[in-house]
């Protein structure tokens, strides 16, 4: 993993000071909220509905068990004892005091972390897949460009003030498990014809009131070319987007309205036009890569027989390996996903105690590497098979062995009404109510892998529009109201979900979704997904019985 040198170290130090003064100058008065807001901003400081949040960065989900042992420590010492893991990769407190705010940031630099871009109208924490370095289908690691572009774009002049936030995914993989089609670009490593590898580009993908699935821009980029590449699509985007309507003015509404083709000829003329002082050199890129070598795996054998005996031994053990172990490059080694969705928790939270025990897990058994991913979830990418009944064991203590990654009870959720300002509807509890309803082990192994994806509000932080069954929900004169989507999907077959209907009540969501994994169960061909079912039959046989039921 990247570790930040003498110039990162005197960069985030040089911003915590910056930042230290301009919250004094806040608590004095000297400066308004309306003032301060795009200072905060730019240090991820938010203000929500009942309190202050800190969104605190983890470039494309990588930490150390340092870091979170860190994390662990400011949760307690400055919030409420737990933080928030977000579909971005990153983490948030959602209490802290203006008055600390400072005092965090400063225990973050001293562990190589900062709250740099995590809001603001920038260039926000490029993400990627959470199995980068250790997938058997990867065709190269994706963090070594997820680094080169986190560099490149920390407050890069030309891009500081665009017009909307700019969210960036690479994937390195056949799967794409960065959900690369729903971002304002998505990167993907592959081979031409040669074998040589580069990049596909794609542009103008997106959520929120106005969702879209990103198009093609470039089918093969060198990879030497990729940051001018990127300057170039940051610069038409930068001159042409709209400013007049902010919610008009993400890159994906320029593409939409002018064509993929027209965006992407005004890029390649930019593109050709640039001197090229945009590249990095070779010797640059290498020393990049160089951080990112594989770890010195020890040797072991592909297979073992205490990891075959103890799930043979213990069905909570056999359960979690069928859900929350896979597969690994080196042979004799796995990795394993710990899912933060215990029935009746909310959907990303961690406790300090259970951060600890996670950094500790790491450190002892995964090389001391952990990744966020964006289901809200966290991954071990390194774990020995001899070792994985221990780690389990060791999640267990915690709460932290829900048997559950892919099944319908690991739901992605804003925090929703219960702590943003915007939010329109409760998040939280309607993703508990569901698990209640789903909490069998026996019954979500039967449904199989289902997707459900919940936001509180438009604006779309739970990627309900990409979930096989997506929840919105919404204000109606005053009363909570959800509305249901089927059908989304954010990986390789990217799909936005098909709206049901009219929306249901806070009492009548849970039954809602009930009906339709009813309705799948009843009419699934063997082998069969919720989602193919679903893109087999259609909406109208799910429709009939839902709202039947309702």
């Amino acid at each position: 993993m990247y570790r930040y040198d003498e110039f990162d170290a005197a960069f985030v130090e040089a911003r915590a000071a910056e930042f230290r003064d301009q919250v004094a100058r806040r608590l004095s008065g000297a400066l308004t909220e309306e003032e301060f807001r795009p200072l905060r901003l730019m240090n991820g400081l938010y203000l929500q509905l009942h309190a202050y949040m800190l969104r605190v960065a983890i470039p494309y989900g990588v930490l150390n068990g340092g870091q979170m042992r860190a994390l662990a420590e400011i949760s307690e010492k400055y919030d409420r004892g737990y933080g928030h893991f977000t579909t971005r990769q990153n983490i948030q407190f959602n209490w802290p005091k203006l008055r600390d705010a400072p005092d965090i940031i400063d225990d973050l630099a001293k562990v190589g972390m900062h709250a740099i871009q995590t809001s603001g109208n920038c260039i926000r924490n490029t993400t990627t897949d959470p199995f980068a370095g250790v997938a058997p289908d990867e065709i190269e690691d994706p963090r070594a460009t997820c680094e080169l572009i986190r560099q490149w774009s920390s407050l890069h002049p030309e891009f500081t003030f665009l017009g909307r936030k700019f969210k960036i995914a690479v994937t390195g993989a056949e799967a794409d498990r960065a959900a690369i089609r729903v971002h304002d670009i998505g990167v993907q490593l592959v081979r031409n014809a040669a074998g040589e590898p580069g990049y596909r580009i794609l542009v103008g993908g997106g959520l929120g009131r106005t969702p879209m699935i990103g198009k093609v821009a470039r089918e093969f980029l060198p990879k030497a070319d990729l940051l001018p590449y990127l300057e170039a699509c940051l610069r038409i985007y930068n001159l042409f987007g709209r400013r007049d309507n902010k919610y008009k003015a993400r890159i994906k509404i320029l593409v939409h309205e002018i064509g993929i083709e027209e965006y992407s000829r005004l890029v390649e003329e930019e593109f050709a036009a640039m001197d090229g002082t945009a590249a990095p050199d070779a010797a640059e890129i290498a020393r990049i890569e160089a951080y990112f070598a594989p770890p010195a795996y020890r040797e072991r054998a592909g297979t073992s027989a205490l990891f075959e005996r103890m799930k043979r031994e213990d069905a909570g053990f056999a359960a979690w390996t069928r859900r929350n172990v896979h597969p690994h490059r080196v042979p004799g080694y796995a990795a394993a996903t710990i899912s933060l969705k215990p029935i009746g928790g909310a959907p990303g939270d961690a406790t300090a105690e259970q951060m600890r025990a996670m950094a500790e897990v790491a450190e002892r058994w995964s090389l001391d590497e952990l990744r966020v991913t964006h289901e809200q979830n966290i991954v071990l990418p390194h774990v020995a098979l001899d070792d994985l009944y221990a780690v389990w064991t060791r999640l267990r203590a915690q709460g932290l062995d829900a048997a559950n990654r892919g099944l319908v009870t690991d739901i992605i959720a804003c925090p929703g009404l219960d702590y943003c300002a915007l939010a329109t509807a409760r998040s939280i509890p309607v993703a508990q109510m569901i698990a209640e309803r789903f909490a069998d082990q026996a019954l979500q192994e039967k449904i199989g892998p289902l997707s459900i994806k919940i936001s509180g509000c438009i604006n779309a932080c739970g990627h309900h529009h990409v979930g096989h069954i997506g929840i919105l929900g919404l204000d109606k004169a005053g009363v909570e109201s959800y509305q249901i989507t089927i059908g989304g999907d954010a990986t390789e077959t990217a799909a936005l979900g098909d709206r049901t209907g009219p929306g249901f009540s806070y009492e009548e969501v849970t039954g809602a979704i009930g009906a339709l994994v009813e309705t799948y169960l009843e009419r699934r061909e063997a082998g069969e997904t919720f989602l193919q079912c679903y893109r087999r039959l259609g909406m109208d046989a799910f429709k009939e019985r839902l709202y039947a039921a309702a």
